[in-house]
């Protein structure tokens, strides 16, 4: 019977492939992700030429019913992401929905690694045991109404965010709850790793201050009140 992974692969650091995952990706038929250029630098690492294929946010109904002839001849795929946990704020909650739907027997197995959501927490020093993961705020639309959320939300808030965004988001924060304990992680695992803390208004303070530090991307945890 053929089976579906579900990998995790790093968030920058490409060390931190678990041996698991590297055997699973040159044990499989087919793997896909997000962007191939992307995944190719984890695969040419671990010399792994098992063939790819893309799946994305824009992925048709054309796509899914390929992968699902894929499964039903018998082969095993491999479904990462650019960087992390797929399904954790990324499409490959999608395929994995449709395949439990139209292959109800077909096993979908995890191999469980890096992630920023856990990985921003464990060095936080923020409550962790109950916390709320928002993923990437609304461009616009339920933008605020969401900010309302986290400065109500009695437990550690969890969201992403783009560097285009980061300093609006912070400063909605500085103006809503200034004392509010709020800690960033940036590039976390990759060379310019940085982990700021302090209140709302002192870290929205630190990046006005830090222009060259607004880039890359971003974990911001807002401690529940």
């Amino acid at each position: 019977m053929s089976t579906l992974y579900v990998i995790a692969t790093p968030i920058g650091n490409l060390e931190d492939m678990t041996l698991r995952a590297i055997r699973i990706l040159g044990e499989v038929d087919m793997i896909l992700c997000e962007d191939t250029r992307m995944t190719k630098r984890v695969l040419n690492k671990y010399e792994i030429n098992t063939p790819t294929l893309s799946y994305h946010t824009h992925s048709g109904l054309a796509k899914v019913e390929k992968i699902v002839a894929y499964l039903e001849d018998g082969k095993n795929v491999a479904l990462v992401s650019d960087a992390g946990t797929p399904g954790i704020s990324d499409p490959g909650v999608r395929l994995v929905s449709e395949i439990r739907h139209v292959l109800p027997d077909t096993p979908i197995v995890t191999i469980p690694g890096p992630s920023a959501v856990t990985a921003a927490l464990s060095i936080s020093g923020l409550p962790s045991s109950d916390f709320l993961f928002l993923g990437f705020l609304p461009h616009k639309k339920g933008r605020q109404t969401l900010f309302e959320e986290v400065v109500d939300s009695k437990r550690t808030v969890v969201l992403y965010e783009s560097p285009h965004r980061i300093a609006k988001t912070l400063l909605t924060l500085s103006e809503i709850a200034p004392d509010r304990k709020v800690v960033v992680g940036r590039e976390l695992t990759k060379i310019y790793e940085e982990v700021v803390s302090g209140t709302a208004i002192e870290v929205m303070k630190y990046f006005q201050d830090n222009h060259d530090h607004v880039r890359g991307e971003f974990v911001v945890m807002v401690e529940g009140k």
